[in-house]
């Protein structure tokens, strides 16, 4: 089934059925008005909905009504946390060649993963705004899991059985800040703002064939302002799948219901052409672009968002259609504050700032 949140002025929305097609919706209030009630009672609510979701696609669910996206929050607008990996170890070699470093032995062993803020999520159309363009204002295309309870110790395929939902996310990263951040010790912090998510969330049935070893194997689509930058390969190349990055957080606590679990950036490897390595399936955040630039031609090119850009992020099931919907976003800029870059801000040509994530 797939799951989405209105927006009703609230803080936690209405919770919606949609259709697989994504053409209409259903609230779900006879069952349960939020999504977190349904986490907590999974065994119990899932069903009932599962039964509204069959009448929805067979018309049979008399108050249907068109689903309109830019009237969602996040599926989940505020989460018990947002623990984001890096299980595409490919992003993580491409920062580290491009600064002539060593990938650490432990990474290939152990996730990398940071705590986000799950307090205030985006909408999957809502703008991203930010103080000044100097920030260094980066998209990062993923993949993220919903979580039931996981216990803590739980190896990694007993952490697969605790994946309830899978959506798309947008790790919105303001590169210029994450040197002074991570100089400090203690990691991301301003760095990292509102993350936003798909319109739906869905249940693996929906995924199909193409769920397999706790991975998504399609491709997730990026379009920066209109032109598509990245065609990525979800699945074969991720290095850590998710039932070994929620195992990773469990190690020494419980994971409990409502917990979103992200992938990190969505990367591929490079191929050799004409004695050049190119890399034909594009890219999913731009500090990895200029990771690739600097490898190529010895410094990066490419600059990172301005106000006014827009960012698509999508992904196509097997049969072709939208399978969570378009998260489709505007870069803008608060109001009231200045565009100019703070003194301590870095210097933007330092690609010190391609954050592994």
């Amino acid at each position: 089934m797939k799951l989405a949140t209105l927006k009703d002025g609230s803080r936690d929305g209405q919770l919606v059925v949609v259709s697989r097609d994504l053409a209409l919706a259903h609230y779900a209030t006879g069952i349960a008005s939020r999504l977190q009630q349904v986490l907590d009672d999974w065994g119990f609510m899932s069903p009932q909905l599962q039964d509204l979701y069959d009448a929805v696609n067979t018309g049979r669910a008399r108050h249907s009504f068109p689903f309109d996206p830019a009237q969602c929050m996040a599926p989940l607008p505020r989460a018990y946390q947002w623990a984001d990996g890096s299980a595409y170890l490919n992003h993580v070699e491409l920062v580290r060649k491009a600064r002539n470093a060593e990938v650490p032995e432990s990474f290939y062993t152990d996730p990398l993963m940071y705590q986000g803020g799950s307090d205030d999520f985006l909408g999957p159309v809502d703008d991203v705004v930010v103080p000044s363009e100097a920030m260094g204002i980066d998209f990062e295309a993923e993949i993220a899991v919903i979580t039931g309870d996981v216990r803590m110790g739980a190896t990694p395929d007993q952490a697969l059985d605790g994946i309830r939902l899978v959506m798309l996310a947008n790790d919105v990263s303001l590169r210029n800040l994450i040197p002074a951040e991570l100089a400090k010790g203690f990691g991301f912090f301003q760095s990292k703002p509102a993350t936003a998510f798909s319109p739906v969330a869905v249940t693996l049935d929906e995924i199909g064939e193409a769920w397999q070893d706790g991975r998504v194997h399609l491709t997730l689509q990026s379009s920066w302002n209109g032109r598509k930058v990245g065609m990525c390969d979800a699945g074969p190349e991720m290095t850590f799948h998710f039932g070994q990055l929620i195992a990773h957080i469990a190690k020494t606590r419980n994971v409990r219901a409502g917990s979103i679990v992200g992938s990190g950036t969505v990367s591929n490897k490079g191929v050799e052409r004409n004695g050049q390595m190119d890399w034909p399936k594009g890219y999913s955040c731009i500090a990895e672009k200029r990771c690739i630039e600097t490898i190529q031609g010895g410094e990066p090119v490419t600059e990172f968002m301005k106000f006014g850009d827009t960012i698509r992020i999508e992904m196509k099931g097997l049969d072709g259609r939208s399978l969570f919907g378009a998260i489709d976003q505007e870069i803008v800029s608060a109001a009231g504050r200045p565009k100019v870059a703070p003194v301590s801000l870095v210097n933007p040509q330092d690609d010190d700032n391609g954050a592994e994530d």
